[in-house]
């Protein structure tokens, strides 16, 4: 087992001073106002182009009927849009920072909305076993989603960081909510055919920060998601700048079968260095954690920041062909689509 690994290592832990989480890596408070300022100055570069053009150069696809249970052997996933990803493993299915509304905004009228529409709709998702939220930002967290994914499914297993239960409970979620602080864990098992499968949920760290409104800057603690099935392990990244948390991460729990990445929204890289990884360092993330193959998430939904839109991808198969890693152990998907990872037989099995 993973487990069984010299714990030696010392975990960073998240730190909250009063009421306000900080991040532990030495970097302070972030974005600043003269971040913020620096951003609004410089020329977007994103040139997202009309739908007929998109429809080509990222298309959108129907979910595949596969998705309607997990797969018998191996690991599908599904990239819903942005950090959005449906996984299915060892009998479970679980949705990570689902939003499938057409704004990621706290207005109806205005804020980022979608240049590439979802996939599907919560309706049209297939049964599903838990939800992980990594932080509370609007393009990871959206009211009407959750309410919806409540109403459909209203025994579903949510797991939120620090901080966020009280949210969840005013949003009407108020049933089968975990919160926690980094390296904070939960198992569920689920019993079908007289047989019963435990999944683990393992809160782990990030470099991040968080904010709703005016007044709650980082109240709500941030992070990634480490899932243990009986066969299989995955990690959900989220949303994060580059730190040494990620080795802390692949050192306790890896090598993963499985990891989602962001490698969008990071330019300008003078602002967004500190909140935001680039492909690049998504490839050293991948490597931190020990995983052996990789979804690039995080790009080609919202406008957030002014990269070309089709630059993620391609910035990824140059830093990947730069650190010799095949393309195939690093991938991208079109929204909707899904694939099947089925690992090494004689590397998985973990008891």
């Amino acid at each position: 087992m993973a487990e069984a690994q010299s714990d030696r290592m010392i975990y960073t832990q998240s730190i909250k001073v009063g009421s306000t989480y900080k991040n532990p890596w030495g970097d302070g408070d972030i974005p600043s106002k003269r971040a913020a300022i620096y951003f609004l100055t410089e020329s977007n570069l994103s040139n997202v182009p009309g739908e007929e053009e998109l429809n080509k150069t990222l298309p959108v696809h129907k979910l595949c009927p596969e998705v309607s249970r997990p797969p018998d052997k191996g690991i599908r996933i599904t990239w819903i849009g942005h950090a959005s990803v449906l996984v299915q493993f060892d009998g479970y299915s679980i949705l990570a920072d689902p939003i499938f509304s057409y704004r990621c905004s706290p207005l109806s009228f205005a804020g980022p909305k979608r240049y590439r529409p979802s996939p599907c709709t919560v309706d049209e998702l297939p049964n599903i076993d838990a939800v992980c939220i990594s932080h509370n930002h609007y393009d990871h967290l959206d009211v009407q989603t959750v309410q919806d994914l409540n109403v459909r499914f209203p025994n579903i297993n949510w797991f939120v960081p620090a901080g966020l239960k009280d949210w969840m409970s005013q949003t009407g979620v108020t049933k089968n909510v975990s919160e926690y602080e980094w390296w904070g864990e939960k198992e569920i098992s689920k019993t079908a055919n007289d047989k019963t499968t435990i999944m683990k949920f393992v809160f782990t760290p990030t470099k991040h920060w968080c904010n709703r409104g005016v007044f709650d800057r980082n109240r709500v603690l941030w992070g990634s998601w480490t899932m243990i099935g009986p066969r299989y392990r995955v990690y959900f990244g989220g949303d994060t700048a580059y730190c040494k948390g990620f080795k802390e991460i692949g050192h306790k729990y890896g090598p993963f079968d499985l990891a989602a990445i962001p490698i969008g929204a990071y330019e300008p890289r003078k602002t967004m260095e500190k909140q935001h990884v680039n492909p690049e360092e998504a490839v050293k993330i991948h490597q931190d954690v020990k995983a052996k193959k990789s979804l690039g998430i995080h790009w080609g939904t919202f406008v957030l920041t002014y990269e070309y839109y089709l630059d993620p991808p391609k910035k990824l198969k140059e830093a990947l062909l730069a650190a010799g890693i095949p393309e195939e152990d690093f991938f991208t998907l079109d929204h909707g689509e899904s694939r099947l990872i089925i690992p090494d037989p004689e590397m998985t099995p973990r008891l």
